[in-house]
C-alpha cells in the first residue's frame, strides 16, 4: 500500500488522461485536466473525489467549452507539501493560484458538493469573477443541532490521528465498503466509477486530504455571507441526495437573490455521475442564459 498514487501505476486507465497535466502552483503539484475550446469551464469535485466524478461530463462539455478540472490538494494526483490548503479558504486560495499558473479565467464555473462551496466563497470574496455558478448537490451550510456539535470535532481527532488514514485504506481493500459508502450517497454509479472510488479510498494520502478538509470545514461565515453573492447561481439538487439534503439547495436559494433551484427527484448526491448527459445539458443551457450571447 503507497502513501501517495503513483500516475505511471495509478492513473493508467485514468479517465480522459490524454487531457491530463501536471502543473506546480502555490507549493502544490496539481493534476489537472484541460481539453476542449471555447470559453473556459472550471469544475471542482467534492471531498473524497477526484476529477474521474467528471468522466463523462468532460467530453460533453468539450464540444462548448475549454474544460479545466483538477484534483483539489491532496485529493488524487494531486500533491501537496502540509495540510495549508486543506479548508475552504485554504482551497479558495489554492485554486487561485493554480488558475494564475494556468493563465484562465473562467467564464463558467460549476462545482459537486463542497467544490460548490468553494467555488461560491471565491466569487463572494472577488478571486473569481464567473458570469455563472452551478452547484451539484452542493454543501453549503452547515450541520445543525447535535450532528454541528459532533461531527467536527469527531473529523478532527480522525485526522489527527496518523493511523486512521492507513487504517481506512485497509479496511477499504475490498469491494463492500466503498459500495456501501457509495449506496448512502442515494446514487448507483457504474461498476467503473466504484472502481476508481476504491482505488482512491485505498490510498493513505487520499484519505488523509479528505479527512483533513472534513475537519477544517467550516460553513459558518460562507452562509451568512451568501446574500452577497451577486453572480447567477444554478442549484441542482438530487432529491434521493444521502449526503446533502437537497432541502439545503432550497435554503441557499431563499439566500442568494435570483438563484433558481433545478430539483431531480431520482438522483442521489453523485447526480453528475448517474446521468452525466443530463447535467451536462443543464450547464451548457444555463449558460445559454448568463453567457455573452445572454447580455
Amino acid at each position: 500500500m503507497s502513501d501517495r498514487l503513483a500516475w505511471e501505476r495509478d492513473g493508467r486507465d485514468w479517465p480522459n488522461r490524454d487531457a491530463s497535466r501536471f502543473v506546480e502552483a502555490g507549493g502544490i503539484n496539481w493534476h489537472v485536466q484541460q481539453t476542449g475550446h471555447g470559453p473556459v469551464l472550471l469544475l471542482l469535485h467534492g471531498t473524497g473525489a477526484a476529477t474521474h466524478s467528471f468522466a463523462d461530463m468532460i467530453p460533453r462539455l468539450a464540444e462548448t467549452f475549454t474544460v479545466v478540472a483538477p484534483d483539489l490538494p491532496g485529493h488524487g494526483f494531486t500533491r501537496t507539501k502540509d495540510d495549508s490548503s486543506l479548508s475552504l479558504p485554504g482551497m479558495a486560495a489554492a485554486v487561485r493560484a493554480l488558475l494564475d499558473a494556468l493563465g484562465v479565467e473562467p467564464a463558467l464555473v460549476a462545482g459537486h458538493s463542497a467544490g460548490a462551496a468553494v467555488l461560491i466563497r471565491m466569487a463572494i470574496d472577488g478571486t473569481l469573477a464567473p458570469r455563472g455558478i452551478v452547484s451539484i448537490n452542493g454543501a453549503l451550510m452547515p450541520f445543525r443541532g447535535v450532528a454541528g456539535h459532533t461531527f467536527a470535532p469527531i473529523a478532527r481527532v480522525l485526522a489527527s490521528n496518523t493511523l486512521t488514514a492507513r487504517a481506512f485504506a485497509w479496511w477499504a481493500e475490498g469491494r463492500g465498503p466503498i459500495r456501501g459508502i457509495l449506496n448512502s450517497t442515494g446514487s448507483t454509479i457504474s461498476p467503473e466509477g466504484e472502481e476508481l472510488y476504491a482505488r482512491l479510498a485505498r490510498n493513505p494520502h487520499h484519505v488523509h486530504a479528505a479527512l483533513v478538509m472534513m475537519a477544517n470545514w467550516d460553513l459558518e461565515r460562507l452562509t451568512a455571507d451568501l446574500p452577497r453573492l451577486a453572480v447567477p447561481l444554478l442549484l441542482i439538487a438530487g432529491g434521493r441526495d444521502g449526503t446533502v439534503p437537497p432541502d439545503e439547495s432550497f435554503q441557499a436559494r431563499d439566500r442568494v437573490p435570483g438563484s433558481r433551484v433545478v430539483c431531480l427527484r431520482t438522483l442521489g448526491h453523485l447526480a453528475h455521475e448517474e446521468k452525466p448527459a443530463e447535467i451536462s445539458a443543464l450547464i451548457s443551457e444555463f449558460w445559454g442564459e448568463v453567457g455573452p450571447q445572454a447580455g
